[in-house]
């Protein structure tokens, strides 16, 4: 009897090891799994890449197809040479500050930013933190975000952050729209203060305006559900027609102010093109796709082992010019698509005809 104990005590024993030996054998083949999604096929560490945006509007997110496209072209493809991990703020700055405590913390070693607050949130939360390296694009005016680059002195940044701007041809969509309408005086804009990419504008338009005999009427916004308010205030002021800037809270909501300027029978100009899609007469911008392109060659190179202190910060705008000539009928006044217009636009919407570059068109 005493035999029979033992004997089944010692098969409890067996089984029992048994079953530590093969939790074993399974936590280390997860640990493995682990360590294998992170590693390239060779086992060595991949970088693990933060892509930051701070809002959801198109030009925003061609930039970033651009650069994930441009990216895999020069061999870093996410899951396979790289890990790349997508974080958007949806406009919220709050948001914006934990995404850029976050990819700053050490998780990352690699952060690429779009937009101007994205900018200005990570490159905060990163110079006190581990100085990862930083490619940012998108931004307008990069000289005047508040992030130790110099205007004059394009290589003169912090050594671990470098990037692009693309400010935004003001002064060449107002020209258009006097080209278009010259008794036109009055340009109506609504902008947020706050974005330093929007008061750059902003500063430009004012100047331009007066030498081009124009006048801006502005309405002031701190976020999108005051944009409606503040486009029917302007409107209200008799303007000639609506500009929307590069300014990321208004154009989040730009649906509503052409909506508004349709009822009120004025065109809207746009600085971010597709917005002709959506009613604007005439958009005149940034090509956002080109430019994330070129931000993902700067990234590759970084990536590659050039160092961010070695890459001047430059503006880079690669414009695209579209027309809507179906609008023209629904407005109070004339306005006319000019012969010159039509020579250099890239894309036009017609009664008969939608030629819209492709990579404009919303994704399906």
């Amino acid at each position: 009897m005493v035999g029979a104990f033992f004997d089944g005590l010692r098969r409890l024993s067996l089984g029992i090891a048994l079953v530590a030996i093969a939790g074993a054998v399974l936590l280390l083949l997860d640990l493995q799994s682990r360590k294998g999604a992170r590693s390239s096929g060779a086992g060595t560490p991949i970088p693990r890449i933060a892509f930051v945006q701070h809002a959801s509007i198109k030009a925003i997110d061609d930039g970033r197809i651009g650069a994930v496209e441009q990216l895999k072209q020069r061999g870093y493809i996410d899951g396979v040479t790289v890990s790349i991990k997508y974080f958007n703020a949806e406009g919220d700055i709050g948001t914006a500050n934990a995404i850029a405590k976050e990819v700053t913390s050490g998780t990352y070693d690699f952060i690429l930013t779009m937009s101007t607050p994205s900018l200005q949130t990570v490159a905060s939360a990163n110079k006190s933190a581990g100085q990862i390296k930083h490619i940012f694009g998108l931004v307008t005016d990069p000289y005047a975000a508040g992030v130790g680059i110099d205007r004059e002195d394009h290589l003169k940044h912090p050594p671990y952050m470098t990037g692009m701007g693309s400010m935004q041809p003001v002064e060449s969509i107002l020209r258009y729209i006097q080209e278009m309408r010259p008794q036109a005086r009055r340009i109506g804009l609504v902008w947020n203060p706050a974005e330093s990419n929007s008061a750059a504008q902003t500063l430009l338009a004012r100047s331009v305006c007066k030498e081009l005999s124009l006048e801006l009427i502005e309405g002031s916004v701190e976020n999108t559900a005051a944009v409606q308010e503040a486009t029917n205030s302007v409107l209200s002021r008799g303007v000639d027609c609506m500009w929307i800037s590069g300014d990321i809270t208004v154009s989040s909501a730009n649906t509503l102010v052409i909506r508004s300027a349709r009822n009120a029978g004025v065109p809207v100009f746009c600085s971010l093109p597709s917005a002709v899609l959506l009613g604007s007469t005439l958009d005149l911008g940034a090509d956002y796709i080109t430019i994330g392109r070129n931000l993902g060659d700067m990234a590759a190179d970084v990536l590659g082992g050039k160092s961010p202190s070695e890459i001047p910060v430059e503006n880079r705008t690669d414009e695209i010019l579209l027309y809507n000539e179906t609008t023209l009928s629904k407005l109070k006044e004339r306005w006319i698509i000019t012969p010159a217009i039509r020579k250099r636009a890239n894309g036009w919407i017609t009664e008969t005809e939608k030629n819209i570059p492709a990579h404009l068109l919303p994704s399906k």
